[in-house]
């Protein structure tokens, strides 16, 4: 729904979060905020804030952390920036211009406030809810921690808190995402439809001297020089606030004395001196309203829901959860995937290998029946059962879970945690990869998100590193290249974030509920995912085996590899007649293991090679061009230009990270 207001730009609904210390606001922050964000501290103070844009649907929020608050009254020293924060932003009302530093933050005055609540200590946040009502702007509770709180056999009634508060209140749990996209939506409708809550009033006895000290300060120049509520103005100097009480004397010394008469008397005639008797009936009031919302269950359930949370969404456990779908990944394109190529491509390939045509017709015609196998290989095995995993993974509410998990690992290479589903693709095949992209994310995310995906070690890749790599490298040999495959990532995540330097707002991930997949959806999502890549591989799998083949009908291949012998020969140290193996490996990565032992002319490659040139093939063939397929849908999600830079980065980091390999691992040997 649009609405006839929309927060973009420098209109973003200001939004701040205040609550305790520990109560959850960063948690809330984190969880929400861009992959970079921008950090401070309040002026003067060593009391850090973060902030950040946040998109919600077509609006953008400024969503800023505040240091934790423990009270409005009678604050000193860093908490009092907090509160100035609060009141004008990065205004200077008249009581205040004669402070040598600058406003507390460098942007102005929420519009909104997110009051973090810890669910499990209500009673102690109710005070602090009581003194926010009086700051005249709209407040929206987040009652979070609602799983410690239901550990604690706590429950409370939402609806009534709301109601009796006059703010709107959603339980949450930051820590695993639950409550906040309804928490974020409430607050965009209370910035378009603004309601505060109304200060509750405190007792008859207090009440009496508040109306008596309003009367005193119920001055226009008063109100214009402090910029405060007049109600909360007046409860702080009743509860005798040191900061407040000092600016009154500064400005306007005529009024003090009558300020102190009256407090001299209220502590004459109550039993109790009068800041002791305001902060006792707040916490009364505070008390009570606890009472009336809170309930205590001996034995709370424990729902099958919360079981998998544990497991899913649990700042440690949730790891667990996260590595057993990686698992199960990996043993799909390792064992599922694998059986299912040897039933359909392999068989298809063992058919017509025997079929060796000498004529430019037969050439062509073989052409094309391997760009055809091709396909189903790519199809079949790796994409088709990956897809349909992830999406029953999706559909069931587990990869969002996983996603939220994640995402904070995913910000250190500046991404979102969301681009986990392409990323797992990846490990299968970066076609379908590179398109999933294009639903999940937009612009710099898609852009850099693509560009990496084609540093995933697909399953071409990894059938080609475990073929030879466990043969000759060992097991240790593989794991350090699957190791330097994760290394490089990162560290081309942190690259490119230089070269696209624009921030992505902050999102908030949907946790849904768990479900079971539902079998037309499923299928309807899959073929939705995957009928645009046939159409986009097809004709270019067998446009370049048309080419390959009759460049090597015609004795190209000879000149292909005196061509690459720069790489091949100097930089990589490897056998000039490897050039066309690598060359090939465009098509598919798998046909250069093959080649290999045809331009070796032997399966035993360890009789010609030794184990710094097959460890520096490997590397290079973990990085270089991805493949012809990949290429074509990465011009169709991100565009020709990037397309050609992912093509020219790819070979870059090959060429580099392949020659400081080789030098690493000759110098080592010399030194052995």
């Amino acid at each position: 729904m649009l609405h006839s207001h929309v927060y973009r730009g420098e209109n973003r609904l200001r939004v701040a979060l205040v609550g305790h210390p520990n109560s959850g606001k960063s948690t809330i922050f984190h969880a929400v905020a861009s992959t970079r964000y921008n950090t401070g501290k309040l002026s003067g103070t060593h009391k850090p804030y973060a902030e950040c844009p946040v998109q919600i649907g077509v609006d953008e929020i400024h969503l800023v952390d505040l240091p934790g608050l423990p009270s409005l009254r009678g604050l000193s020293g860093d908490d009092l920036e907090s509160l100035k924060y609060l009141l004008w932003g990065d205004a200077r009302p008249i009581i205040s211009r004669h402070e040598r530093h600058e406003p507390p933050a460098p942007f102005p005055r929420p519009d909104v406030l997110i009051q973090v609540i810890d669910a499990s200590a209500l009673q102690q946040s109710l005070e602090l809810s009581l003194e926010l009502a009086e700051l005249g702007l709209p407040v929206v509770i987040a009652l979070n921690m609602m799983d410690e709180a239901h550990r604690k056999g706590i429950e409370v009634d939402v609806s009534s808190l709301s109601e009796k508060l006059g703010a709107p209140v959603i339980p949450t749990v930051a820590l695993k995402g639950h409550g906040l996209e309804e928490l974020f939506a409430t607050v965009l409708r209370s910035g378009r439809n603004p309601v505060c809550p109304l200060p509750e009033p405190p007792n008859t006895h207090i009440r009496q001297w508040a109306n008596r000290l309003h009367k005193v300060i119920d001055r226009p120049d008063i109100q214009q020089a402090f910029s405060i509520p007049a109600n909360m103005l007046t409860m702080n100097l009743l509860e005798q606030d040191n900061y407040l009480r000092s600016e009154i004397k500064s400005h306007f010394p005529e009024v003090a004395p009558d300020i102190h008469a009256l407090r001299e008397q209220a502590n004459h005639e109550l039993p109790r001196t009068l800041t002791e008797e305001v902060k006792a009936d707040r916490h009364h009031r505070a008390m009570t309203l606890f009472n009336d919302v809170a309930n205590n269950v001996h034995q709370p359930k424990i729902s099958w829901e919360d079981r998998m949370d544990m497991l899913f969404l649990h700042p440690h456990w949730g790891l667990v959860g996260s590595l057993a779908v990686f698992a199960a990944v990996l043993f799909m394109v390792f064992e599922v995937s694998t059986g299912l190529d040897a039933i359909s491509s392999a068989r298809l390939t063992t058919m017509i290998s025997t079929w060796q045509p000498d004529t430019a017709t037969g050439v062509i015609a073989r052409a094309v029946a391997d760009g055809l196998i091709g396909l189903i290989g790519i199809v079949v095995p790796y994409m088709l059962p990956l897809v349909l995993m992830l999406v029953a993974l999706e559909e069931s509410g587990i990869m969002h879970r996983i996603a939220f998990v994640v995402d904070r690992f995913f910000h250190a290479i500046g991404l979102h945690g969301r681009v986990a589903v392409p990323f797992l693709l990846g490990l299968g095949c970066n076609v379908p990869a590179i398109a999933a992209t294009r639903a999940l994310t937009s612009g710099r995310e898609r852009i850099v998100a693509s560009l990496l995906i084609t540093f995933v070690p697909c399953s071409a890749r990894s059938a080609v590193v475990l073929a030879l790599g466990a043969k000759y490298l060992g097991a240790t040999g593989v794991f350090l290249l699957f190791i330097l495959s994760l290394l490089v990532i990162a560290v081309l995540g942190r690259l490119l974030s230089h070269r696209y330097p624009e921030i992505s707002p902050g999102l908030i991930q949907e946790i849904p509920a768990y479900a079971w997949p539902n079998m037309h959806r499923l299928i309807s999502s899959t073929w939705q995912r995957t009928r645009d890549i046939v159409t986009i591989v097809l004709p270019l799998l067998v446009g370049g085996s048309i080419v390959l083949a009759l460049l090597q009908f015609v004795g190209g291949d000879q000149i292909i590899n005196t061509l690459l012998s720069p790489v091949t020969g100097w930089m990589l140290g490897l056998p000039v007649a490897l050039g066309v193996p690598i060359l090939f490996g465009v098509l598919r990565k798998e046909l250069s293991l093959v080649m290999i032992y045809q331009a070796l002319g032997t399966f035993e490659i360890g009789q010609m090679l030794d184990w710094i040139q097959i460890s520096t093939f490997l590397v290079f063939l973990l990085f270089y061009i991805p493949c012809i397929s990949t290429f074509a849908v990465m011009v169709k999600v991100i565009g020709r230009k990037d397309a050609l830079f992912s093509v020219a980065l790819s070979v870059g980091v090959a060429l580099i990270v392949a020659l400081a390999v080789r030098l690493a691992l000759n110098a080592a040997e010399g030194m052995a």
